[in-house]
């Protein structure tokens, strides 16, 4: 298999900068693909195509919680976890405990 080129590592660094939406990755991605040889035209459409994949997710979120209400329901479901990992429980989010998960 051959590398990636460095056009196409900065289309992917562009990717992952807007689905973790990273302002200086962001800001440091876009002058790096220019000097890799894009466009600004070709920055755009790598920009507007991960901005439509990471909204797919994003949808999917607001729509389970909207159904959670209507629902009514008052605890998670039966395969959620106890805690999502944001309530400040004695769980640690450490980024080691994270990869370790």
């Amino acid at each position: 298999m051959n590398a990636l080129s460095s056009r196409e590592q900065e289309l992917v660094a562009l990717g992952a900068a807007i689905a973790s939406n990273c302002v200086p990755c962001i800001e440091y991605h876009i002058p790096e693909a220019r000097n890799a040889g894009l466009s600004d035209a070709q920055i755009k459409q790598a920009l507007k195509i991960a901005e439509k994949v990471r909204r797919v997710p994003a949808r999917a979120v607001m729509q389970t919680a909207l159904a959670r209400i209507n629902e009514g329901l008052e605890a998670p479901a039966e395969k959620s976890p106890a805690t999502c990992g944001c309530s400040g429980s004695s769980q640690s989010t450490s980024p080691a405990s994270v990869s370790a998960a």
